[in-house]
């Protein structure tokens, strides 16, 4: 049994057959912590997998060649893994219709993660994803703005769009605490697998929750912040642009506790 794999549709990956994907930006992928072989939200994953297929190629695997495919990497390697499963069609991108072709799934395996510590300082970007629905691939404003955050003595970076609302973070989805309800920004973003995990647990344990419009020069009437992504249901944020963030350890928890609230389930 080797440490971590690369599959490719359900079997180890040649080099050969790697070696094109080197070059390739047309595709798209889910992120997933897998902890005892078993997953959080895999209908989700699942779920992003065939819409965003459907939405660059017109078609999707079925949900039960997916898990086989993701179930046949995971039993080649340690139970706790971090897991990325990519989709991407064989002709290539500069095919202007890709035809018949199958949709092809690249399953890679690494060491499990939980993020950073936090809490995190973040630049501000006026900034808009294309398809901003789909986790795509070959973004590479989210590494250079991420990048130019460090470089400024920063952390990360998070968008605001053209209408002066904040959406997103470079890799994470954002969440704001107003002390009482959970605040979800209102803004054309990627919805994020931990983050309807997180938003139906907090449904079933009864936390007030609303979708609101969050500018930065809202953030002074707000009670924390967090971002989250594939590896945490919850980092803390201390300082949004200009703007400091109070620390929220009882949002920060309840997060946490929601995300723990969703069953593991073996693909």
């Amino acid at each position: 049994m080797s440490a971590f794999v690369v599959h490719r549709n359900g079997r180890a990956a040649t080099a050969e057959e790697l070696a094109p994907l080197a070059f390739a930006g047309y595709a798209h992928f889910t992120a997933m912590q897998v902890r005892g072989g078993k997953v959080r939200g895999l209908d989700l994953h699942l779920e992003r997998l065939r819409l965003a297929s459907m939405e660059l190629f017109g078609r999707a695997s079925p949900d039960d060649r997916v898990r086989s495919r993701l179930r046949a990497a995971l039993e080649s390697g340690p139970a706790d893994v971090s897991l990325t499963a990519t989709v991407y069609s064989s002709p290539g991108e500069f095919i202007g219709e890709a035809g018949d072709a199958e949709i092809e799934l690249l399953v890679r395996t690494g060491p499990p993660s939980s993020g950073p510590a936090g809490p995190l300082a973040l630049a501000t970007v006026e900034y808009e994803r294309v398809l901003p629905s789909v986790k795509h691939v070959g973004e590479v404003a989210k590494t250079y703005f991420m990048r130019r955050a460090v470089r400024d003595g920063l952390d990360d970076a998070a968008f605001v769009d053209r209408r002066g609302r904040l959406s997103e973070g470079t890799i994470w989805n954002l969440a704001f605490w107003d002390g009482d309800a959970v605040v979800w920004p209102d803004a054309e973003m990627l919805t994020g697998t931990t983050m309807g995990i997180v938003r139906r647990q907090l449904d079933r344990l009864g936390v007030p929750q609303r979708v609101a419009e969050v500018t930065p020069a809202d953030l002074p009437t707000l009670a924390g912040a967090v971002v989250m992504n594939s590896w945490t249901p919850g980092v803390a944020v201390q300082r949004i642009g200009a703007v400091p963030v109070p620390a929220a350890p009882r949002f920060l928890e309840l997060l946490h506790r929601a995300y723990q609230a969703e069953p593991l389930t073996a693909c």
